[in-house]
């Protein structure tokens, strides 16, 4: 689905995504309130169209809900969120990388942070995920858990790839000199 619209809208669908990257100037600022804006529309739309079709019961709730407390939700969103933006960083925004694997790369890692933190916090990662369904239902529990904890997590994911990412130049031409340790030793004496 995601490449469907990629060469539209960049494949903008949560809105922690998209704040990380005007802040790191990847995305203009005049249209992240339009991109956010949109995509609650889209998780509104589309957990209304849920509850229309399928008779949703309380206990089948399909949003997110903390299982354990507020502060375990809200630890493990922040960490899985990390991860995401950094592996959406590393593949989607470095030239270096292999651009035509980025999709199965940020698809294996949403599927591993489903595993590790969906019994606990739902694995949101997506505070537009969380919140159309809320609306749609009425249920508020810990939705600040899902607003809060995707942003930190994708900043500061963001910004740590942004950290290590020391040069423009592709590998290969970094390691035809040597080591890339002792190179930048050698430049900040």
């Amino acid at each position: 689905m995601i490449y469907t619209v990629g060469h539209i809208s960049g494949a903008h669908f949560n809105p922690a995504v998209t704040i990380t990257f005007a802040i790191f100037r990847q995305f203009p600022y005049r249209e992240v309130p339009l991109y956010i804006v949109a995509q609650l529309i889209g998780s509104v739309l589309a957990s209304g169209t849920l509850a229309l079709v399928f008779d949703v019961t309380p206990k089948a709730y399909f949003g997110t809900v903390p299982v354990g407390s507020n502060g375990q939700s809200l630890a493990l969103e922040i960490i899985i969120s990390f991860l995401l933006m950094f592996v959406i960083s590393a593949v989607a925004t470095d030239d270096r990388a292999t651009g035509e694997l980025a999709g199965i790369a940020v698809g294996l890692t949403i599927l591993l942070n489903v595993f590790v933190a969906g019994p606990i916090s739902g694995a949101s990662m997506n505070p537009a995920r969380s919140i159309g369904p809320a609306i749609v239902k009425h249920v508020y529990k810990g939705l600040w858990v899902y607003i809060v904890g995707p942003i930190i997590g994708t900043i500061a994911g963001g910004f740590t790839y942004n950290l290590i990412r020391f040069t423009d130049k592709p590998l290969s031409e970094i390691t035809k000199t040597g080591s890339v340790l002792f190179k930048s030793r050698k430049t900040t004496k």
